[in-house]
């Protein structure tokens, strides 16, 4: 009922393309032109920075605290002095120049952010590596970027030396004696340094960030300085049709709030990078930081923080609904709840929207590809809307294809393809996946979906995840979202085992909440009720810890199927 009167209450002043004219109209901040990227006629933005180093030379005048992490406050020019001093340190004891590989190797410090800033500052290529991996992992992904430079942390040290890695290290957050090739941080750090002047183009690369790697070897995905920053600009245009479509209330008490995200996914992963971090240098954003997820601690910093904007995985949002302050705390600074990484059940969707004072629910869509930029779906557009994933705005294209690549109609189910100058220039040392990537300026997504007649693009899973059930098409997406109306469920996975007659079975693992419980067959009879009898998982298993997750927030399919089978 309360989504419905919100409905009813909520104004849109103007359509979505005409919003979007309003936002990337010439002499605007986000006026689209004409470009070329890679020979490729492709639209970009006018008034794109050459480079990702100009967002700190935007930021010098500020003086406020930026960085909360736990009990530090680290002000912009504390931020923009280790910036500088980190940049120059590079060049004069590193040797780093442009174009060189700068790997990080740590969870979410506030020297991670300072750490990205220097590299991409002198012009080097910065190579996030992700802090959950294990020894073989480490030695892999540094064998294939080959960094000049790794700045790590104590636990990720450890696991590098374990790995036999000889590359020279900067070390941060630790005290004691070093292996040899490795030196602190606060040994090695200039004082007073100033920020190196580098010419980088927009066409020069800017990072290399690894997939999460669910399956295989992970691929080391080249970003240029203008696909990131044309990523940030499109989250900032997006917000701000946002914004016209659905105006915000002015505070009571007549005192704007700034802007403050709430930094809880990785920063070595897309949605971290760039639009929750380099976003709050070009928002004027304050970024609280967290050492580990907890909710409860989660919703103490929002409420002593005042925090606007949550971003993480859907499993997040759960996490603070459920969570045993919920009630107590004050969570009315929220103007935004949601993320990506994963589809937001509709149910969740409501929840939000239903839990949180002033906190719209909001989903976007994007991958490492396209530097997480891709179709939002916010406010009153999402409730009315709960199972698509949004639109985005003109500068990225999309389109849905069959196998052969040819597009399809309106309305019609198949491979989503994107265009844009956010996306990726290829893989690294991979040629070939480039090549089945990347094709003519469009990006494959593997991803199954449609678009409608508004552009609106629903996404049913991902091609590997669509289980082929006796000939009909069966997408997990759709199942876990039935399922997660049921009352006892936190969270669950959908996902195909091999079946001798029909090629694959449906199976599914649910985690119930804490104190409730659930029987395979009332959960079938429950999605049978509402759904086609083909779609009801056949192997069903309950728990009641976590589902295994990898560090971007997706849920590890293949574990689960190799537990099934050993049913």
């Amino acid at each position: 009922m309360h989504s419905l009167l919100l409905l009813n209450h909520v104004a849109m002043t103007m359509s979505f393309e005409d919003a979007c004219a309003a936002v990337h109209a010439p002499g605007t901040m986000f006026e689209i032109g004409e470009g070329e990227i890679d020979g490729i006629p492709t639209p970009i933005y006018a008034n794109c920075p050459p480079s990702v180093s100009a967002l700190f030379a935007m930021a010098a005048a500020r003086e406020d605290d930026f960085i909360i992490y736990e009990d530090e406050r680290w002000p912009m020019p504390k931020v923009l002095a280790s910036i500088a001093g980190m940049a120059t340190m590079l060049i004069e004891t590193y040797g780093v120049e442009k174009g060189d590989r700068v790997a990080i190797a740590m969870r979410n410090y506030p020297e991670w952010i300072a750490a990205f800033g220097a590299i991409v500052t002198v012009g080097a290529v910065a190579v996030p590596l992700n802090a959950w991996w294990q020894t073989d992992e480490f030695g892999f992904a540094v064998s294939d970027a080959e960094p000049k430079v790794i700045i790590a942390d104590a636990e990720r040290l450890v696991k590098l030396t374990e790995a036999g890695v000889d590359t020279q290290l900067v070390v941060v957050r630790s005290e004691g004696e070093l292996p040899d090739n490795a030196k602190h941080l606060a040994d090695v750090l200039p004082a007073n340094a100033s920020m190196p002047q580098v010419e980088i183009g927009p066409d020069d690369n800017a990072t290399i960030l690894y997939t999460s790697g669910t399956t295989g070897r992970p691929k080391g995905a080249i970003s240029s300085q203008r696909a990131v920053l044309s990523a940030l600009l499109s989250f900032a245009a997006r917000a701000q049709v946002a914004a016209i479509r659905e105006p915000e209330e002015a505070p009571a008490d007549g005192e704007s709030t700034q802007t403050c995200f709430m930094l809880c996914v990785p920063l070595f992963h897309v949605t971290g990078l760039i639009p929750v971090m380099l976003g709050s240098f070009v928002g004027g954003s304050k970024l609280v930081m967290t050492h580990k997820w907890e909710p409860n601690r989660a919703l103490e910093l929002i409420e002593a923080e005042k925090v606007t904007h949550f971003v993480g995985v859907p499993t997040m949002s759960w996490d603070l609904l459920e969570a045993s302050t919920f009630a107590e705390r004050d969570t009315s600074s929220l103007r935004s709840v949601g993320g990506g990484g994963a589809p937001m059940p509709p149910e969740l969707v409501k929840r939000i929207d239903d839990n949180f004072p002033n906190g719209k629910p909001g989903l976007g869509y994007g991958m490492t590809e396209t530097n997480a930029y891709g179709p939002q779906n916010t406010g009153a557009d999402f409730v009315a809307n709960p199972t698509s994933t949004g639109i985005p705005v003109p500068v990225m294209k999309m389109r849905i294809t069959d196998p052969d690549g040819n597009e399809l109609p309106i309305g019609e189910t198949g491979e989503i393809w994107f265009s844009g100058p956010t996306l990726i220039k290829g893989y690294w040392n991979r040629p070939d996946a480039t090549a089945e990537t990347l094709v003519d300026g469009w990006l494959r997504s593997g991803d199954i979906g449609r678009l409608d007649e508004a552009g609106y693009v629903y996404v049913s899973d991902r091609a590997k995840d669509m289980v082929l059930r006796g000939g009909e098409n069966i997408y997990c997406a759709e199942v876990e979202a039935s399922i997660y109306e049921h009352p006892a469920v936190y969270e669950v996975a959908v996902y195909g085992v091999p079946d001798e007659r029909l090629g694959e079975e449906l199976a599914c693992h649910v985690m119930v909440k804490e104190g409730e419980t659930l029987d395979a067959g009332e959960l079938q009879q429950f999605v049978g009720a509402r759904l086609a009898k083909f779609k009801v998982p056949s192997v069903v298993t309950v728990v009641t810890e976590s589902l295994p997750r990898n560090a971007s927030g997706k849920i590890l399919k293949r574990e689960l199927r190799e537990a099934a089978a050993q049913l």
